[in-house]
């Protein structure tokens, strides 16, 4: 990809009518992740969905530059933040979450299975009362729950393969997909962390393609193609399944599960991921502070 790649772009998917949400995309360049600002034209209330809180793996700094262009861009077009959303705990980026609740006063969600996650990371780390997130969550929706955002009812469903708990989100014509598909020259998201399961992930892209041909799908990253020049976070239905090049109509099962497990063998881990993990399932809050008034994160050593 260009040095296009390499700053921060925004897309606008503007409403197509009744029960269709504005949704903005916002290019995280260091991790390639796209955030989103999906937005109810009438009421213009917002859900702020996978927002970074910045870190940088080489100093373990934190920045709030993703999460200040969020907010601005929800000022910008006088909008009210209702809800801090996250797909699943991320292992490329560190979740803005807490950060966003403090400054929004909106609560923060993120699916149920997360529980499920912790305890398998908790182990992982060694660190058996770390992880809470009933204490760390305002709401974790099961699937098929909904809620409302202004005059627009989101709907959750349960889509695991890239974690065991991801989720779905659903308004409208839209539909906030992570890190299930990729864009249709790119393919499909990998399924080898703990926890994960091409065959799941399969299962998950299934019923995603099964929507309305012209549902606006909406991913969590997007790291260039060859012959693309410029981040893209948008593709429908009916584009996937016709030129996805891992999914497209006519794939078989049990040969894009054989693809995708020897792609994610050779795949290395994410450079923030395990210091990001153990704040992600904090809800995107730091560990306690130590005796020296320091923070400090927890790397374990050949486990992976």
């Amino acid at each position: 990809m260009s040095t296009s790649s390499h700053r921060p772009i925004v897309r606008h998917s503007p409403s197509r009518g009744a029960e269709s949400p504005d949704v903005w995309g916002l290019y995280e360049p260091d991790t390639g992740s796209i955030q989103y600002v999906c937005a109810d034209p009438a009421t213009r209330k917002a859900a702020l969905i996978d927002v970074v809180w910045n870190l940088d793996p080489r100093s373990a700094r934190f920045s709030s530059r993703s999460m200040d262009q969020a907010l601005d861009l929800v000022h910008e077009n006088g909008l009210e933040v209702a809800w801090v959303l996250d797909t699943h705990p991320h292992a490329d980026h560190v979740m803005a979450s807490a950060r966003l609740r403090d400054r929004t006063g909106a609560p923060n969600a993120i699916g149920e299975k997360v529980r499920d996650i912790a305890r398998l990371w908790a182990d992982l780390y060694n660190l058996p009362d770390a992880f809470d997130p009933d204490r760390d969550f305002d709401r974790l929706f099961a699937a098929g729950d909904t809620f409302a955002l202004g005059e627009l009812t989101m709907r959750v469903t349960l889509s695991p393969g890239h974690t065991l708990g991801s989720i779905t989100y659903h308004c409208g014509d839209a539909a906030f997909v992570h890190d299930t598909l990729m864009q249709p020259d790119t393919g499909t998201a990998r399924a080898d962390f703990p926890g994960g399961s091409a065959a799941d992930l399969w299962d998950s892209i299934s019923d995603i393609l099964s929507l309305p041909p012209g549902t606006r799908l909406f991913v969590d990253h997007d790291y260039g193609s060859e012959d693309r020049d410029t981040p893209e976070c948008e593709a429908t239905v009916a584009e996937h399944r016709a030129r996805n090049r891992h999914v497209r109509d006519g794939t078989i099962r049990e040969d894009w599960i054989a693809l995708r497990e020897e792609r994610d063998a050779i795949l290395p881990l994410p450079d923030r991921m395990l210091a990001a993990l153990q704040v992600n399932l904090r809800g995107g809050r730091l560990p306690p502070a130590e005796a020296d008034g320091h923070v400090y994160l927890k790397l374990p050593v050949n486990r992976f």
